[in-house]
């Protein structure tokens, strides 16, 4: 048996969003796993950090917000909400993010979450380990599972919006993997504003199989940090690379 976290960000608890939100829990919680969930719309999340996350602060004090966020969490005066959420963190062995993917990125209400949930102590910072490696919350496993009313061509490598997983290189490798979570490859939903029940009953299946390998499915190979392939400048070095690599795709090792 394993914990599981998942983050639901979408307004509406009809949605296709809330109803794969709701498959996963319970397909989870029929494998044996203990599932938390985080409905963030559902909690009325905060989504801004303000000075109000750091309740024990000077009023008086310039708002430094990495230094206020490492001195509230080292000396745990963090905002109730955003303990909470750390502690779930905390507790879980893999984090799902479900959400829809509104102008190339995440909702607000979730990047919100990012933002105060994953504070300097906690996820980043000199008192943790190094990013990109074997970081603060190294052990866990994440999962991204998307909905994007787009077409599955358009995400390709030659499609007009960009390959899927250079639109989420920033939670991918900026949030999962800088904070030393493994993150597996997204599962997607396309062409999800008019979707059929048999496209459904599909996108169900192939999510059930996702689900299942959460914990044995090869991960994405995103280079550490540590691991003898950056310099000192924290840039690639020269011919680590296979021949004819390029852009975002330098950051992952190839396979084989």
């Amino acid at each position: 048996m394993k914990k599981i976290l998942v983050v639901s960000a979408h307004p509406e608890p009809r949605s296709l969003n809330a109803a794969l939100t709701g498959f996963a829990v319970d397909h989870l919680r029929a494998a044996g796993h203990e599932v938390r969930v985080s409905d963030l719309y559902a909690m009325k999340w905060k989504a801004s950090v303000d000075a109000d996350d750091f309740p024990d602060d000077a009023p008086d004090r310039r708002l430094y917000v990495m230094d206020a966020s490492e001195r509230a969490t080292l000396a745990g005066k963090l905002s109730a909400d955003i303990a909470a959420e750390q502690e779930k963190v905390r507790w879980s062995d893999a984090v799902v993010l479900q959400f829809p993917l509104w102008w190339f990125s995440a909702p607000a209400i979730l990047k919100g979450w990012i933002d105060r949930v994953f504070t300097a102590g906690f996820g980043y910072g000199p008192e943790v380990p190094p990013p990109y490696s074997e970081g603060a919350l190294a052990g866990r496993r994440a999962l991204v599972s998307v909905t994007a009313g787009a077409r599955e061509s358009s995400f390709s490598d030659r499609g007009i919006h960009g390959r899927l997983a250079d639109v989420l290189h920033p939670i991918q490798h900026g949030l999962f993997w800088f904070t030393g979570m493994t993150p597996l490859e997204p599962f997607a939903v396309y062409g999800s504003n008019d979707l059929p029940e048999e496209r459904f009953a599909a996108a169900k299946r192939e999510y059930g199989r996702r689900l299942d390998g959460l914990f044995t499915d090869e991960p994405v190979a995103f280079r550490s940090l540590v691991g003898g392939d950056y310099g000192r400048d924290m840039r690639l070095l020269p011919g680590v690379e296979a021949p004819g690599t390029g852009g975002l795709d330098l950051h992952v090792r190839p396979r084989g």
